[in-house]
């Protein structure tokens, strides 16, 4: 099985300023990563060859920023390496960088005179850890020196170091061909060790390294790292010789050694150890394809099966959950449950989702599923009012595809049956059933949830449209579960619930001036044309009436699709935000007014499909919603993968994380059962109503 490829050129890379908007992401199954720009210059305090999660999924700590090299060849330094001042970019190394590479590890190409060096970064799973492979060939008549300085640090990834303010003072002990720094605060230990040559202990600072995608974020951009010397290679003339350099990070001294020693001291321990990963890869892509006979295997697709995997993390315990987004997002209920269906699901990873529902359902409180769990230590958040409605929905896929009812009900039907009933009778934050059965809630509990000065950018209060829809589906799904529990009279209740919940819904949502659902109603109603009413028409047990999909689905078209989703309002809405750039306010202001995300894509895909009729000129014009964003943008931003959000003004240029959970998960998801006509396989008997 072929892995897909990303190949760019030395053309490719000449453009500084695009190219340094083309980025790479590894990750390692425990919320660590590492992350960089095609040219190796790093842009973000976010960026780093070794971002370990140090109590995993979080604690995320920049441990290795990068791996500055020298090629010394008769006294003269060519440096290959690029790093970002406030007033220049030096060394420009990328100047004899020739091509660039990712299938699945990135890998640097550079060319000084007649030497020639390939450098490949690898992360292996499991592990806060991190390999650089260098491949060199010297075909001149003279020595060269190699030299690769570690650029070290111990800081959270949000945050920066100004020396000068905080002191780090890591105690530093050295060997023959390693280092090791142990930090006091956070409490770590990092250790870097080569498989050739010596380490030569010259302590530096490297001050005021400038972040340049920071800097328009309007955050902290300007970094100190430390340099503890560096490590040398000879390459005689005439020769071809590969080598590593691994560094590995963990809050004890004695795991760090341990995690470092397991990789070996020859290059060969260390290219078998990460053949291994190359091979869980092409399982991966084997396993997708075979249970698949129907896709063709083509390289934006098989990028997505694998940029799946990169969201799923566990942590030492064994919990699992999913990270919602790259860089800075942690684990959060909402994109979770929007995730799962395409991130687990269609991907075969049915042991995952069941630990993900497992322990969430664990992490339940007074009916609602955390809105947020933690990077450290700290409490969940519940609020949302969408969580546990998606929560729900995820069961039923689940289900579809599995038919394990006797997991749900022996491990999550409990759980489920406290979420309906709080919503009810009324939980934290003001969610309860108003008395026509609609849920009714407080200010920003949906996903539109931004805020500016401690103020609600789209406060929602009232009910708002997608949690009616999500509401009705629950009713309908615990209907189903209710009967096949044997618990006939509760699932009618559940029947009579939702029957009164659609038929309040279908009288008061519809806008018959634009043919279209409000948004949310209340005290008033809010006539913006906003992508939540899709919603409305996705799920399994869609509310809305069918007669008004056409409608829906015909002001949508018109007013929010673009080539990457869908925009969060129309243009012609005074609130609209056409670009999402600036400092965090201005940014804030336009999340949810204007910018495109891409994961709405997936139940517009499913609603377009449930509307027009589904045959096979339909589905082709389906195929044209998701074909372009994934094979167009699996080549820009986070490469592989799918960004966050776009900018709602053409060119819709990628905007937050560079890689999303959901952004990933939803059109993967409508493109294989949706559009290709893949179905889960017991979707038809699940459905099925059995009193």
């Amino acid at each position: 099985m072929n892995l897909p490829a990303i190949n760019l050129n030395g053309t490719e890379l000449s453009h500084l300023d695009k190219a340094l908007r083309k980025e790479w992401l590894l990750t390692n199954g425990l919320g660590g990563y590492a992350s960089s720009t095609i040219l190796g210059l790093n842009t973000r305090k976010y960026h780093g060859l070794l971002v370990a999660a140090l109590h995993p999924p979080g604690d995320r700590t920049v441990c290795i920023a990068k791996i500055d090299e020298d090629i010394i060849v008769e006294n003269k330094i060519q440096q290959i390496n690029a790093n970002e001042f406030q007033n220049e970019i030096y060394p420009q190394g990328f100047q004899l960088q020739k091509a660039f590479s990712i299938s699945p590890f990135p890998t640097y190409n550079y060319e000084v005179d007649r030497f020639k060096i390939k450098k490949t970064v690898a992360m292996p799973k499991g592990r806060n850890a991190i390999a650089i492979i260098y491949r060199a060939i010297n075909r001149g008549k003279q020595d060269i020196n190699f030299r690769a300085f570690p650029l070290l640090t111990c800081r959270s990834f949000h945050n920066v170091v100004d020396r000068h303010q905080r002191a780090i003072d890591p105690k530093q002990e050295g060997g023959r061909r390693q280092v090791e720094l142990i930090f006091a605060s956070p409490k770590a230990t990092i250790a870097v060790a080569s498989t050739e040559g010596i380490f030569i202990e010259k302590p530096n600072w490297v001050d005021r390294l400038l972040y340049r995608e920071e800097v328009s974020r309007g955050e902290s951009s300007l970094d100190d790292l430390y340099q503890p010397g560096f490590f040398e290679v000879k390459i005689p003339p005439n020769t071809l010789r590969q080598f590593a350099i691994v560094g590995v990070a963990d809050e004890d001294k004695e795991n760090a050694e341990h995690v470092l020693n397991s990789y070996g001291n020859e290059i060969h321990e260390v290219t078998n150890l990460l053949a291994k990963e190359l091979k869980q890869e092409e399982v991966t892509l084997e396993g997708f394809y075979n249970s698949h006979p129907q896709m063709y295997q083509s390289n934006w697709l098989s990028c997505l099966i694998l940029a799946a995997n990169t969201f799923l993390v566990k942590s030492y315990d064994g919990d699992q959950s999913i990270i919602a987004g790259y860089h800075w997002f942690e684990a959060w209920g909402r994109d979770t449950f929007v995730s799962l269906p395409g991130l687990t699901l269609v991907t075969g990873r049915i042991d995952d989702a069941k630990r993900i529902l497992k322990f969430f359902s664990i992490n339940a409180k007074q009916g609602l599923i955390p809105n947020l769990i933690p990077d450290r230590a700290r409490e969940p958040a519940y609020n949302t009012v969408d969580a546990s409605l998606w929560y729900i929905n995820a069961i039923l896929q689940y289900l579809k595809y599995t038919n394990d009812f006797e997991f749900v009900y022996q491990n999550l039907w409990e759980s489920l049956k406290v979420i309906v009933d709080s919503y009810e009778k009324g939980t934290l934050f003001g969610i309860h059933m108003d008395t026509d059965g609609l849920i009714s809630h407080s200010s920003q509990l949906t996903w539109m949830d931004a805020e500016v000065n401690n103020a609600a950018v789209t406060p929602r209060s009232g009910k708002a449209v997608e949690i009616q829809a999500l509401w009705y589906n629950a009713l309908r799904i615990m209907q189903i579960l209710g009967y096949r529990f044997g618990e006939n009279k509760l699932g009618e209740r559940y029947l009579e619930l939702a029957e009164k919940t659609r038929e309040t819904f279908n009288t008061k949502f519809w806008n018959e001036e634009r043919k279209c659902l409000f948004d949310v109603i209340g005290a008033e109603s809010d006539p913006s044309i906003r992508p939540n009413q899709i919603i409305a028409l996705a799920l399994d047990f869609p509310i809305a009436a069918k007669e008004k999909a056409e409608e829906i689905i015909g002001v949508t078209s018109e007013e929010l699709l673009t080539p990457f989703g869908l925009r969060t309002l129309n243009k012609a809405d005074p609130k609209y935000r056409g670009n999402y750039f600036g400092n965090r306010s201005s940014r804030d202001q336009a999340y949810h007014n204007g910018t495109v995300w891409a994961w709405l894509i997936g139940p517009f895909t499913t609603a377009y499909l449930r509307a027009k009729g589904n045959n096979h000129y339909v589905r082709e014009k389906a195929a044209m919603f998701i074909e372009p964003l994934l094979s167009q943008q699996v080549l820009q931003a986070g490469l592989g993968t799918v960004s966050e959000i776009f900018d709602g003004d053409p060119p819709h240029t990628p905007r937050g994380c560079i890689s999303q959970a959901w952004s990933v998960a939803e059109p993967l998801r409508a493109y294989v059962e949706d559009v290709k006509q893949i179905k889960p396989r017991h979707e038809e008997d699940v459905l099925q109503l059995r009193a």
